[in-house]
């Protein structure tokens, strides 16, 4: 965006060297810093989180029906017990503290998990937001491709491919007001446009192009 605006100003292009590496490193970082002051290799934790207790992806009814919650205070964590129908947790020695339910997450994920696997992924999810608990069903294509929210956002259009037939494809998550943008048509098949980017765009006559054709440079 700086050479963009750059441009525009003066007229002059820039040359940008990025590394993809490099870019996406960042995202890394308390990893970096935890092993450059504490000297230790972080290991796979699979839905866990460091630290934090319950934070997991709990099964629930229903073949493959799972739902994710993450409890990061102590209000959010007696929230979850009242909503688990199980207040007396929150005094229990094992989970009084964080570091506490840290240290026993496997207890306490067995006795969530005895909760969620009795309801439905939406039912768990809508209890614990409703009692203010971070909960969010975990969606399968299927379920992305009926949600409610997506369909009434218009996130999906539907285009007619020349061989699949009716296709939905995904629409930009942002909204422009002065340039809406969406695809105007499906998906192309191999070398569909190779005419059209020949003639049209490269410029070249028929001649040229049929040549091209014959020899097999397209193939």
């Amino acid at each position: 965006m700086a050479a963009l605006d750059y441009r525009r100003r003066t007229g002059r292009g820039q040359y940008i060297e990025i590394s993809q590496y490099e870019a996406g490193i960042h995202f890394l970082t308390p990893v970096i810093m935890d092993w450059f002051v504490h000297g230790r290799q972080p290991n796979r934790a699979g839905n866990r989180c460091r630290g934090v207790a319950p934070y997991g992806v709990y099964r629930c009814c229903g073949h493959e029906r799972w739902c994710a919650i993450a409890v990061f205070t102590e209000g959010e964590w007696r929230s979850l017990c009242g909503v688990i129908e199980k207040p007396i947790l929150a005094e229990d020695p094992r989970f009084a503290t964080g570091l506490a339910r840290v240290e026993n997450c496997e207890q306490l994920d067995g006795l969530i998990e005895e909760w969620t696997s009795n309801r439905s992924d939406e039912e768990v999810m809508s209890l614990m937001q409703e009692a203010g608990v971070a909960a969010g069903a975990v969606l399968n294509g299927r379920d992305l491709g009926e949600n409610v929210h997506l369909n009434a956002r218009g996130f999906y259009k539907e285009l007619v491919h020349p061989e699949i037939g009716h296709h939905r494809y995904l629409l930009p998550p942002f909204r422009l007001s002065k340039t809406p943008g969406e695809p105007r048509m499906a998906a192309p098949c191999l070398g569909q446009h190779n005419e059209y980017v020949c003639k049209r765009i490269l410029g070249m006559n028929d001649e040229e192009f049929i040549r091209l054709l014959n020899e097999g440079i397209f193939d």
